[in-house]
């Protein structure tokens, strides 16, 4: 019966492979000085030694469910996951030292529980992972549910104290940095976001996969007969042994890289040599299509949950250094969609039933309209207010012709350096991607500095401003720590520079869809709407829809994107709704600004 702003902290120890699937072997609650466990579903004990479940959730529910009582935890998403699979809400996270030491130091990498308590309080944890290895006996791999429960507990314990600990000092530091408005309006609301996302997961087409499976073996089939007939035998296409033989001996193609074990047959080299010789394109289509089936097409069903019948991702909130989200087991951000093979695997991903929709929302060119904000350059500015192609008004002013005379290879020349300027790209890199010449890519890059000459002084502004402080930050405040740009080393200090021009922009573009996902969860939940968040990728929202919400749904979804944030110029979101992720059309909607 402590005060109700006297924080909780809670500690859960679980057994299964991911948070979808783990079941609770205990649960630990610290408040005051006093600290409470409970064991639950520790193996080889008596049923009298242990309560159920049920009993457990009765009691604590209001305890846990109260969002006036402050929760205190490391790793607030894992816990609320495994708590909502087994009915019981945990709400008002006030601290999550995970994420909170993420926002401190991005480029750390760890941000486990052992991991925050050296850093922070200077305090030695043991982790699950040592514990579970030094309890093992060799014979099979001992699990949390194997140890006796005064050992669980006397863990939870020593964590929960060092969570007490490192409350004040952390929100000290949060603050001291500029990064509390981030942690407490950002970061820990979508906790929330991602709990719902991952646990609706989203459906697959398990027939269509396995159609397409069939279909891939024969397309490999062909590549593999026809790779044969223009190396004149048949060789192990998976061996790089074998293959430089065929490529450097038999086919006296030039050797442009060397590993410790003879010349390199790596992606990048066949890209360059795809030119020399048929049999290296076809190269590129066989590893694509393999590469493709065994990570996609062939793994997702075996993915599929066995209750949900639905394939549920991990999002990591604590992983990238710019303050993106990643996906993991299975990463659903990766799923390439500039090739036709790739965009066919996304015909798999399905809504809930036949009265559904899939609908997604992608913010246009955002991370242009964000070094147009950031740089506060005018023609910039100018030219999305307006609502012009920006890559067509960027030939335009880099080659000195009028819109209406551009090329759709000036365009792709231009689209290529606008894209490339934010990531620090040389004329060497410009070239290469653009088939023009060096001497050509470096006098392009110099005019499209004359004509934006705001986005050049930001560049060098953010670099030097980076060299003074050692980190750059996000529109929000987010940092990114970069002691390389002092380093004696020309490559990483000029890796260091790249990263300072790009982390701002890519990191408050990152932002923005954060917040527009807390925002789109808040208002679906407000006006009582049953579309689903499924996915995130990147610039990129996907829900499944029940058709009769379709346009209620579409509308919100773009009011809220388009408005979470008010930017020098307009933000844009292309919303399209369809049968599956692929095959979309867009919803046609009051009052659209297309870019």
């Amino acid at each position: 019966s402590a005060p109700p702003e006297e924080p909780v902290v809670i500690g859960l120890a679980a057994v299964g492979p991911d948070s979808m699937q783990a079941a609770i072997v205990g649960i630990s609650l610290a408040r005051g000085g006093r600290t409470v466990y409970v064991p639950i579903g520790h193996r080889g004990l008596a049923v009298g030694d242990q309560v159920s479940w049920p009993a457990v959730r009765e009691v604590i529910t209001p305890l846990l469910a109260d969002p006036r009582v402050p929760k205190w935890c490391h790793d607030a998403k894992r816990l609320c996951i495994i708590l909502r699979r087994h009915g019981a809400d945990l709400a008002g996270v006030a601290h999550d030292v995970m994420l909170a030491s993420y926002l401190i130091n991005p480029e750390q990498g760890d941000h486990s529980m052992p991991d925050v308590a050296m850093k922070f309080a200077d305090r030695y944890l043991v982790s699950w992972k040592q514990r579970l290895h030094d309890a093992g006996t060799g014979r099979r791999a001992v699990e949390v549910d194997d140890l006796a429960p005064e050992e669980v507990a006397q863990h939870l314990a020593q964590e929960a104290e060092v969570i007490r600990e490192l409350g004040p000092v952390l929100e000290e530091r949060l603050r001291r940095d500029g990064l509390w408005e981030l942690y407490r309006g950002m970061e820990l609301p979508l906790v929330d976001v991602l709990v719902t996302a991952e646990m609706n997961g989203v459906r697959l087409d398990t027939a269509y996969l396995a159609q397409l499976s069939r279909e891939m073996d024969a397309q490999i089939d062909r590549l593999t007969r026809e790779i044969y007939r223009l190396a004149g035998e048949e060789f192990n296409i998976n061996s790089p042994k074998q293959l430089s033989r065929i490529l450097f001996e038999k086919l006296k193609l030039p050797v442009l890289k060397q590993t410790k074990t003879g010349p390199s047959t790596d992606h990048e080299v066949l890209e360059a040599l795809a030119a020399e010789h048929e049999l290296v394109a076809l190269l590129l289509d066989y590893r694509q299509v393999t590469k493709l089936k065994s990570t996609y097409v062939d793994a997702l069903p075996s993915l599929i949950h066995p209750e949900t019948g639905r394939v549920h991702t991990t999002f990591n909130q604590a992983v990238t250094a710019t303050g993106r989200l990643s996906s993991a087991n299975p990463n659903l951000q990766n799923i390439p969609v500039r090739t036709e093979e790739g965009r066919r695997i996304r015909k798999a991903f399905i809504p809930e039933g036949p009265d559904w929709l899939m609908l997604k929302a992608d913010y246009s060119q955002i991370e242009l309209r964000v070094l147009a904000h950031m740089s506060g350059d005018e023609v910039l500015i100018d030219a999305f207010r307006r609502g012009q192609d920006i890559h067509t008004r960027t030939a335009s002013e880099v080659f000195g012709v009028p819109p209406e005379q551009v090329s759709p290879e000036m365009r792709s020349a231009a689209k290529a350096i606008n894209f490339g300027i934010v990531y620090g790209i040389s004329s060497f890199g410009l070239a290469r991607g653009t088939g023009l010449s060096q001497q050509d890519a470096q006098r392009y890059i110099e005019d499209y500095f004359r004509r934006y000459p705001g986005v050049r002084r930001y560049i060098d502004t953010v670099i030097e401003t980076a060299r003074e402080r050692g980190y750059v930050t996000t529109l929000f405040g987010r940092r990114r720590y970069l002691p390389d740009l002092r380093s004696r080393n020309w490559a990483r200090r000029s890796f260091a520079e790249r990263t300072a021009m790009n982390t701002p922009i890519q990191g408050t573009a990152a932002d923005i869809i954060k917040l527009a996902m807390v925002e789109v969860h808040r208002r679906l939940r407000a006006e009582g709407l049953r579309a689903r968040l499924v996915l995130q990728v990147h610039d990129e929202l996907v829900l499944e829809v029940p058709k009769e919400e379709l346009e209620r749904t579409a509308s919100l979804l773009r009011d809220s994107m388009v408005n979470v944030v008010q930017l020098a110029v307009p933000l844009v979101v292309d919303v399209e709704a369809g049968p599956n992720w692929l095959d979309t059309e867009p919803v046609p909607l009051e009052g659209a600004a297309h870019a």
